[in-house]
């Protein structure tokens, strides 16, 4: 079986980068709440990604990064390409991949837009996308989730102010947003909900844009080997013109 993808009941669920999080993210909400811009083109997801409202982190992808990450994604079976019209346009297959519902989608996809949130930010938010009217029903709807890891509790669940996160983080970055989260039975009273959120967001945010910079590098190495190579080709050319005119 594929490692790209688990099955469902498989507690362990592939890394997404922050690039793939961010489209997926944008393709199940452009879906919901705006159906007619859908499926997507490259252009509507480079705006979609970027947009500055309903983000975190912010950020600035090229209609080539958002290329490359659709390629990435398609080759993980989590999008599918439309051709036939005058633009060629994408679609996402997370109920099939996730086996989800229309709530359950929407909960994973507000977690992939913005990071780990309490469960009231994740209610207020998610409802943009589907009808959750109160926590009861939210919970009802994170319990198969956290049972297949398709969202994370990042302290004790039903505690006030523990925050939720998507299960799509590697290892190292899931383990720092823990080490943020205070340990079981630390005294509400004496601790702060609001600083707790704000502190775990920006640690959430550096994480991305850690792994952002990561893959940056990554492909600035790959473009230097290939202009060393082409320098290389190039000496190697111009070696032969001169041998040929006899210098």
């Amino acid at each position: 079986m594929s490692t790209d993808a688990a099955t469902p009941g498989s507690d362990i669920w592939p890394n997404l980068t922050i690039a793939e999080r961010r489209i997926l993210g944008v393709m199940v909400e452009k879906a919901k709440t705006t159906p007619d811009v859908y499926p997507m083109s490259v252009n509507a997801l480079v705006t979609g990604s970027n947009q500055k409202s309903n983000r975190d982190p912010l950020l600035n992808l090229s209609e080539e990064n958002v290329e490359t990450t659709l390629q990435s994604l398609h080759a993980k079976s989590l999008v599918t390409r439309i051709q036939g019209g005058r633009v060629e346009r994408w679609r996402h297959n997370l109920y099939d991949r996730w086996n989800v519902n229309k709530v359950e989608l929407a909960i994973v996809a507000e977690l992939l837009l913005r990071g780990p949130q309490t469960e009231g930010e994740l209610r207020q938010r998610a409802s943009r996308m589907e009808p959750i009217d109160d926590l009861d029903i939210l919970r009802a709807a994170m319990q198969p989730l956290a049972m297949r890891r398709l969202i994370v509790f990042l302290g004790p669940e039903g505690r006030r102010g523990t925050l939720i996160t998507h299960g799509f983080h590697a290892a190292k970055e899931l383990e720092l947003l823990r080490s943020q989260t205070p340990a079981d039975g630390a005294d509400d009273a004496i601790r702060s909900p609001a600083p707790t959120s704000v502190d775990d967001g920006v640690i959430a945010r550096l994480a991305g844009e850690l792994q952002e910079a990561k893959q940056e590098i990554a492909d600035l190495r790959s473009q230097m080997q290939q202009i060393q190579e082409a320098l290389q080709y190039t000496k190697q050319q111009l070696q032969t013109l001169k041998d040929s005119l006899g210098g």
